[in-house]
Parts: C-alpha cells; structure tokens; sequence
C-alpha cells in the first residue's frame, strides 16, 4: 500500500504561524482569574460537595447500592415508636453513620438522583482540600454543615408543567371546595313517601274434587243409562224384554 505523497511546505512555516498565534495573543487582555484572591464565579449548578440533610433520611440505602465506587457508608438501629389507637407499637429506622468518602467520589450525582426523600443536595462549595487523604472522608456531622452553601432551587418555567407537589395540592384543595358548592339534597319524610302496593297473592291451584264438579254435562241433562246388554240405553232395553 503506497502513502499518499503531500506537497513540500516552505521551510519554516510552521514556526511562523505559531509566532502569529502567539503575538495576537499578546494584544489581548488576560481573562486569567486571581484565585484565592478572587473568587470564582461558578454556574449555579456547580458539583462541588454534597451536602446530607439527616432529617429526611430514611435509611432506604439506595444512595449506597447506586454508587459506583461504592464511598457512601450508612448504618442505623430500629427504635419502637408508640401510636396511640394502634394495636401494637411501629418501628422506625434511626440514621447512626452516614459518611462519604471523596477521595472515592467521582460527584456523578447518581446518589442524589436516587434519593426519593430529598436528603441529598449539591452545593457549589469546593474548598475542602486537605493534607491528609483520610480527612476526605466527610461524616454525618460534617456534611450536614454544608447545608448552609446549598443555594436556593431555581425558579420553576412558567411555561413547563407544574411541579408534582403542586397538583397533588391543588387536587386535594378542590375537593372541600367541589363539596361545598354541591347543592344538598332536601330530606324525604316519612308520611311523604308513596305507599307499597298490596303483595298479589300467588294463585292456588283448585282442588281434585272441584275439577270434577266443573266438568261440562252432556245436552240431554244426564248421562244415558246403559241397558242390560250394555250396548242401548235403558229404555230400549226394558222394551226389548216385555
């Protein structure tokens, strides 16, 4: 396979453009910014430490089972909580230890994600350098403290769809209202009511004997009597034999 050949450049080319590069840069003024002197000026979002408010743990351990390098370190003990009314008492889960170790960390913001009772939060703070590795494992006490640096949510979109919190409020909100305005339903006496009807009494089947007493007679007004042979009536038989 043969290289495809490039035209010779003039010698020295490269250099000259790198000059250029670096005598434009020389006119402009330096953006390079005086820190510590100065301090940043960090997006609103920034990741710089996590911050645990411990009041809204529950002890779920989903931060710990997402986390990728597995830094977070959570133990707790069950405590008995009285109710009254109920049958026998509840237990709740009591948060002992909850550390996070950022020399682990990579502040992907999985466990934050996760969290479904909004313990976990971002704050911009990013000065927490030290001289000893072990003294970045952060425990409860101390990421607590960092609460204070969590800056306030942003403002929600006018234009978005209203927060889940916020319909569930509303919802509840028009429920006594609808309740309220719903005309009531006047009372009915009892004296007002319209009275049954009497039960139709079931239909009895007649008697054996009636059903033979109902029977059609003949036209002649009686049965014809059978003569002596059984074949004529009575009379013709009675003439038969004088």
């Amino acid at each position: 396979m043969s290289e495809r050949s490039e035209p010779a450049g003039v010698p020295g080319s490269g250099l000259v453009k790198g000059l250029a590069v670096t005598l434009k840069t020389m006119t402009k003024r330096s953006t390079t910014q005086q820190y510590p002197d100065v301090a940043p000026d960090l997006p609103p979002r920034s990741r710089g430490v996590i911050a645990l408010l411990a009041e809204n743990c529950t002890v779920c351990m989903l931060c710990s089972r997402e986390c990728p390098d597995w830094c977070i370190y959570i133990d707790s003990h069950k405590e008995e909580v009285a109710v009254p009314g109920a049958a026998r008492p509840r237990q709740r889960n009591v948060l002992d230890r909850f550390d996070i170790d950022f020399s682990l960390c990579m502040y992907c913001g999985i466990c934050i994600e996760v969290c479904p009772f909004d313990a976990l939060y971002w704050s911009p703070e990013f000065e927490y350098a030290e001289y000893d590795i072990k003294d970045l494992l952060h425990d409860k006490d101390h990421l607590g403290e960092w609460m204070a640096t969590v800056p306030p949510p942003p403002a929600h979109d006018p234009n978005g769809e209203p927060a889940k919190e916020e319909t569930a409020a509303a919802r509840k909100a028009a429920v006594p209202a609808a309740a309220a305005a719903r005309p009531t339903t006047p009372a009915v006496r009892p004296d007002s009511r319209p009275a049954a009807r009497p039960a139709t009494p079931a239909a009895v089947p007649p008697p054996a004997d009636a059903e033979q007493s109902t029977r059609p007679e003949p036209a002649g007004g009686s049965e014809p009597a059978t003569g002596a042979d059984g074949t004529g009536d009575g009379a013709a038989g009675e003439g038969t034999t004088r």
